[in-house]
């Protein structure tokens, strides 16, 4: 599968980007079939230098079913060559790292609170379905009566056993 990704260059903690189109299976700063611009992350955003494209070649690519990464996509979004992508839903990131272990501990607290309110609201639901049940119950006992007594014996015999399993199985949800 062909990818538009950055390829990585520069020196140590002096990055710089080739925006390059390759094969996903290739090394990140390999082998690569075309050099379609740069990225220069350490320049500010306003200038001109921080970003150069080759808009053709870019959406020719595209047209030939390259799928850009997510950050190339922004990048693309940015210069108009392609809708922006959606933001991701990452609200952790919003969160300075130190309050974040705060959070944390306080977050499976209410976690919890929200997992146990599904499953009463569960059983809710299961006690109408048992209620029904019981209901007909009452119907096939008068059946019972009709037929000789040691025929209904039997009969009830399998149907608390029934109920017995089905009680296990209420508590495992």
């Amino acid at each position: 599968m062909l990818k538009l990704r950055l390829s990585m260059g520069g020196t140590k903690k002096r990055p710089v980007y080739k925006i390059v189109v390759a094969d996903s299976r290739f090394a990140r700063d390999g082998r690569f079939i075309e050099k379609l611009g740069f990225f220069n992350p350490l320049l500010p955003k306003e200038k001109k230098e921080r970003v150069g494209l080759e808009a053709e070649r870019i959406k020719y690519w595209l047209g030939q079913g390259a799928q850009p990464t997510t950050r190339v996509a922004r990048i693309l979004g940015e210069n108009e060559l392609i809708p922006m992508p959606l933001k991701g839903n990452n609200p952790q990131k919003a969160i300075p790292k130190k309050d974040r272990k705060k959070e944390d501990n306080e977050t499976p607290k209410t976690e919890a609170k929200k997992e146990e309110a599904p499953k009463t609201e569960a059983k809710k639901e299961e006690t109408p379905k048992t209620e029904a049940k019981k209901e007909e119950a009452p119907k096939t006992e008068a059946k019972k009566e009709e037929a000789p007594k040691t025929e209904a014996k039997k009969e009830e015999a399998p149907k608390t056993e029934a109920k017995k399993e089905e009680a296990p199985k209420a508590e495992v949800k």
